[in-house]
């Protein structure tokens, strides 16, 4: 299924950059035909070649880093993971993170110079250490935003099943808005609205839907938290733990305080990849959204840039 581009996708960025009292840069969507017939879909902003490539969570779509863009003030691009945003739905709908780094990898030919910082948060940082593990001439630096594999499902990720559990459509967005901010989702209830506005449409009988094909599939996948196996993993399977200790490239892991990372996650990271960097910022599991200035200003850090 293919999402139509909405023109008003950028009303918000002006608003946005007076808040945050920036100049808002230029941006574009840029769409990429793949060989399976799919279109990959992302936001490229600034002028000049992008070193730091965004990939979102499960759910979400690349206008989730508007405000972690803004002020970060450097070329970047946003990518639309397959069947999110303005990409094209998967017909086998598998989007394990194996899987989208390919994706993401073709993304890297088309409008990227490699090497990047590749910054991925929840199902995008799984996928970023996919792609690093996978093709490690492609990113020179890796930062995970609050997700690790095999993460307790009683804990954050039961309040994201539980958000995505039926319906999948809605009398109006303010409804959904409610249910987002009730499960802790978002920042403020303007931010909450303009992420639920970017994430869905409205379909000929006026009902509001979500435009991501993960929303019908969400539930079943995280609750489908089991060993598996490499053929078939769930989203969180445990084997993306062979892919974050393959990754050459610094790693660093953002976990946030009020996030699905717990102390224990962060403490088994660092078992596993002893050299990985932690840093915990005071942010709900969106942390784009919750603390874009700090998530910049770590993305934009020396640390991050130079691999320290």
């Amino acid at each position: 299924m293919e999402v139509a581009i909405d023109i008003s996708e950028f009303s918000y960025l002006p608003a946005q950059a007076d808040a945050l009292g920036v100049p808002r840069p230029p941006v574009e969507r840029v769409t990429l035909p793949l060989d399976d017939g799919r279109v990959l879909s992302a936001l490229r902003f600034g002028t000049g070649a992008p070193r730091v490539t965004l990939l979102h969570g499960a759910g979400l779509n690349a206008h989730t880093w508007d405000t972690t863009v803004l002020a970060l003030q450097e070329p970047v691009l946003a990518i639309d993971l397959a069947g999110h945003g303005d990409s094209s739905w998967r017909d086998d709908a598998d989007y394990t993170p194996r899987t989208l780094a390919r994706d993401i990898a073709a993304a890297f030919d088309a409008w990227a110079v490699p090497p990047q910082i590749v910054v991925g948060q929840s199902l995008g940082g799984l996928t970023g250490a996919a792609l690093a593990a996978a093709r490690p001439d492609l990113v020179s630096e890796l930062v995970v935003v609050d997700i690790t594999p095999g993460i307790d499902v009683t804990a954050g990720p039961a309040a994201l099943r539980e958000f995505y559990a039926g319906p999948t459509d809605f009398a109006s967005r303010d409804e959904l808005v409610d249910k987002a901010m009730s499960l802790g989702f978002g920042g403020s209830r303007a931010e909450t609205e303009r992420g639920v506005f970017l994430n869905t449409r409205v379909r000929e009988d006026g009902r509001v839907e979500w435009k991501h094909h993960f929303a019908h599939l969400a539930a079943q996948a995280l609750a489908a938290h089991d060993p598996g196996s490499v053929a078939a993993p769930s989203v969180l399977h445990e084997t993306g733990w062979d892919d974050l200790s393959a990754v050459r490239a610094p790693i660093t892991l953002v976990r946030a305080q009020r996030g699905f990372v717990s102390e224990a996650d962060a403490a088994e990271l660092h078992r596993r990849v002893p050299t990985a960097r932690l840093v915990t910022l005071d942010a709900t599991h969106n942390v784009q959204e919750t603390a874009p200035t700090a998530l910049a200003a770590l993305i934009a850090s020396p640390a991050v840039s130079h691999g320290i």
